[in-house]
């Protein structure tokens, strides 16, 4: 059955306790913890960083971004005309610069402000700021800094050319608290929720509008999938294709009534579909506040476990997208 939302199928950073000492007598390997982002290993003590959310276009004109081939957490949200952007987060490792960065949007406060740490992007009407604002998180405007961290890149065209220097911003802000872990993962591809108990597909395409329609393709070989837009494979700028060992699909609502953009409502719950590993597990998403992070239930009430590594999260618009797994 077609229906507006479609669905078809064809055919925190807690210290690991480092292992005992050997009866050979080798010393203990050193302590370790988790990436709170990604759920990998790091050396205990390294997972030390603040959180750096911004706001990243993704107009043709944009493209390649900057830095996106090593983000922890990627949100792409609905904004005007049909076109979508991203809330893009850092934390395991900041790059020396991102972007293009673009403005803030109403959903945007509920997106980032479970993660606490800084926030940066290029402005905003002023109703989108103040919500912005009112989180704990440490906010950064071009239109208001006089710091130097943003500037324009004479390579692109205005105004899809402000550029971040990411490290310099979080490095003047290192006393920010480290954020706390969003999701649950396990150690290996393997080991994921998705792929114990979901169902195998070899790709996950979703559609925003006529004017967006991001698709993964499972890649065996590096145990990710791989991104495409509109058809065609989506790149970094070493013109390799973007990544992610996490593909999270929600359903959402679109609230167009208290402003005049597209309004993605985060707070509440919906449909998803969480993929790794190969294959799609069906699910619900869950946020019940601004600052609370989004939890994953499968059919069975258990929570969803994700696999160690990156996330991008598609946040499809329930009433005009659709989403289809194929096999």
């Amino acid at each position: 059955m077609l229906l507006p939302f479609l669905l078809t199928l064809t055919s925190c950073s807690a210290l690991v306790p480092a292992p005992a000492q050997s009866s050979a007598g080798d010393e203990s390997p050193d302590a370790t913890a988790l990436a709170p982002l990604r759920g990998t290993p790091v050396p205990a003590g390294s997972a030390l960083s603040p959180s750096l959310a911004v706001k990243i276009d993704n107009h043709e004109a944009a493209r390649p971004q900057v830095g996106l081939e090593r983000t922890d957490i990627v949100f792409e949200e609905l904004v005007e005309g049909g076109l979508t952007r991203y809330v893009a987060v850092w934390q395991s490792g900041i790059p020396e610069l991102v972007g293009p960065v673009r403005s803030i949007r109403p959903m945007d406060p509920d997106i980032i402000a479970p993660f606490g740490g800084i926030v940066a992007y290029s402005g905003g009407q002023q109703q989108f700021v103040d919500l912005m604002e009112a989180t704990d998180v440490v906010t950064v405007s071009q239109e208001s800094d006089e710091t130097g961290v943003f500037y324009r890149e004479d390579s692109r065209d205005a105004p899809h050319n402000v550029i971040l220097k990411a490290k310099e911003l979080v490095d003047r802000n290192d006393t920010v608290a480290v954020p706390a872990q969003q999701f649950s993962y396990t150690p290996t591809v393997a080991g994921s929720s998705a792929a114990t108990d979901g169902e195998a597909v070899s790709a996950v395409d979703s559609r925003f509008s006529d004017q967006r329609w991001p698709g993964w393709t499972w890649d065996q070989a590096s145990l990710t999938y791989l991104r495409s837009q509109e058809g065609t494979p989506d790149l970094d700028g070493s013109g390799a294709q973007l990544r992610a060992t996490n593909v999270l699909i929600l359903r959402v609502d679109i609230d167009e009534t208290s402003t005049n953009v597209p309004k993605t409502t985060m707070v509440g719950s919906g449909e998803a579909w969480v993929s790794a590993g190969g294959k799609s597990l069906h699910a619900t998403w869950s946020k019940t506040g601004r600052d609370a992070p989004i939890r994953l239930v499968d059919d069975n009430g258990q929570a969803v476990r994700l696999a160690a590594g990156n996330t991008w999260i598609e946040l499809v618009p329930g009433d005009r997208g659709s989403v289809e797994l194929r096999q």
